[in-house]
C-alpha cells in the first residue's frame, strides 16, 4: 500500500472522509465492489434526466456547517418533499396534515381534526399497545391507520401490523396547519446535475486514487495493509466473516422504466398504501429537478426480505439484532488500525446530513491528533 489510509466503500461517508483526509495531507486510497462511486446516492443520466439509481434522496438538514460544507460541491434547488400517498381511488397529501384530514373527513379546522382523533383513540381504549397496529391506533385512529399505514408498513416488513413490534413507531406526527413539506428542517432541496458529480468533485484530488470493481476480502490478500489506516464502510459482520451470525436488512428492488409521456404522476414521489399494490411506491425523477423532457423516467419499488448477495437496505432494530450489533462491535473495538462508519458499519439508517456530520467529525479527531 503506498497510501495512508484505505478507505472501504466509495458512498458518501468514504467520500467525505477521502476529502477532508487529502484536505489535510493525507493520501488515500478508495476501493468500492461495485462499478461506480457514490454508493446508494448515486444518480445516472438518462436523456437528460438525473436517475436516483438506489431510490429517492432528498438532501434536508438543520446543520448549518453541514449544509455549508455539501454546497461546495454543488449547487441546490428549491426541491421541497410533498409526497402523495394513494389508497384505492382517494389521493391524500402527507406528512399527515391538514390537507389530509380535510380530505378524509370533509373538515376545515384543527381543532375539528383533534376531536375526530382523539376520539377514535379513546373509543379503542388502547392503553399498553403490544404491537406496531395497536401502537399505532393509539396514536391516530382508526381511519388514518387503515388508509395510510397499515397496507404501506406491511409491504414494507413483509408481515402483518400486528407481528411488528410496538417500538418501530414511536410516533406519528400529525401536523394541524395546511403545510404538505414533509421535513421541518432549515435546510433542503436536489443538487441541480444529481449527486454523483458531488462524489466526482470530492473525490477529484491528486492525493485520492479510487479503484472500483474491487472487493475489499479480494483485495486485502493481495496488498500488504499493515502501513495504512482503514475506514470501512460495508457490512460490519461481513468484515468479521460473519462469525456471530449475520445481521437482518430488508433490501428493496427497484423496476425503472422511460415512458414516452411528458408527466407520467405529477409528482416525485407517490405512495401506493394498500397492500394489494405490490409496490410501496413511484419515483418520477424529472420531478426532482423540475424537468421539462419530453420522456420520463419512474422507479417502483419492492420492499423484500433480504439475504446474502441481495443490497442492505434498512438495518432491523429489534432486540436480537442489537445484541448482536453490539457484540460486532465489541470486535471491532479490538481491531488497532480499522474504523468502522456510515450506515453498514453502524449498522444505523442515517439521513444524508448526519453522514456528512460522522464523517466530519471523525476526521477532525484524526486532525487534533496528528
Amino acid at each position: 500500500m503506498q497510501a495512508d489510509y484505505l478507505i472501504v466503500g466509495a458512498g458518501l461517508y468514504g467520500a467525505v472522509c477521502a476529502h477532508e483526509l487529502a484536505e489535510k495531507g493525507y493520501t488515500c486510497m478508495v476501493i468500492d465492489r461495485r462499478d461506480h462511486i457514490a454508493g446508494n446516492i448515486y444518480t445516472e443520466n438518462i436523456h437528460g434526466i438525473n436517475v436516483h439509481r438506489y431510490g429517492a434522496h432528498i438532501f434536508h438538514t438543520s446543520d448549518r456547517e453541514v449544509w455549508q460544507y455539501i454546497c461546495q460541491f454543488a449547487e441546490f434547488n428549491q426541491y421541497i418533499n410533498s409526497p402523495v400517498a394513494f389508497y384505492q381511488d382517494e389521493v391524500y397529501n402527507l406528512p399527515f396534515n391538514m390537507n389530509t384530514f380535510a380530505k378524509m373527513w370533509g373538515i376545515r379546522t384543527p381543532e375539528e381534526a383533534k376531536r375526530i382523533i382523539r376520539g377514535q383513540v379513546e373509543q379503542l381504549g388502547i392503553t399498553e399497545p403490544r404491537n406496531l397496529e395497536e401502537q399505532a391506533l393509539s396514536l391516530v385512529g382508526t381511519d388514518i391507520y387503515r388508509k395510510l399505514i397499515k397496507g404501506y408498513t406491511e409491504k414494507q416488513w413483509g408481515r402483518d401490523c400486528s407481528e411488528l413490534p410496538a417500538f418501530i413507531i414511536k410516533r406519528l406526527p400529525c401536523r394541524f396547519t395546511y403545510d404538505n413539506n414533509y421535513f421541518n428542517d432549515r435546510y433542503q432541496g436536489i443538487p441541480i446535475g444529481g449527486y454523483t458529480a458531488i462524489v466526482e468533485r470530492m473525490l477529484n484530488d491528486g492525493r485520492i486514487q479510487v479503484q472500483l470493481g474491487t472487493d475489499y476480502a479480494d483485495y486485502r490478500k493481495t496488498h500488504d495493509l499493515s502501513g495504512c489506516q482503514i475506514i470501512y464502510t460495508g457490512c460490519i459482520d461481513e468484515y468479521f466473516g460473519y462469525s456471530l451470525g449475520t445481521l437482518q436488512y430488508r433490501s428493496v428492488r427497484f423496476e425503472t422504466e422511460e415512458l414516452p409521456v411528458e408527466n407520467y404522476q405529477g409528482n416525485a414521489v407517490v405512495n401506493y398504501t394498500e397492500r394489494s399494490v405490490p409496490y410501496t411506491r413511484i419515483i418520477e425523477h424529472k420531478h426532482f429537478e423540475f424537468g421539462t423532457q419530453p420522456t420520463t423516467v419512474i422507479s417502483r419499488e419492492y420492499s423484500q426480505e433480504w439475504s446474502l448477495g441481495l443490497e442492505p437496505y434498512y438495518p432491523v432494530n429489534d432486540e436480537r439484532n442489537q445484541e448482536l450489533f453490539r457484540a460486532y462491535e465489541q470486535l471491532a473495538g479490538k481491531e488497532k488500525n480499522v474504523s468502522f462508519g456510515g450506515r453498514l458499519g453502524n449498522y444505523r439508517y442515517y439521513d444524508m446530513d448526519k453522514v456528512i456530520r460522522a464523517a466530519l467529525d471523525y476526521t477532525e479527531t484524526i486532525a487534533s491528533r496528528k
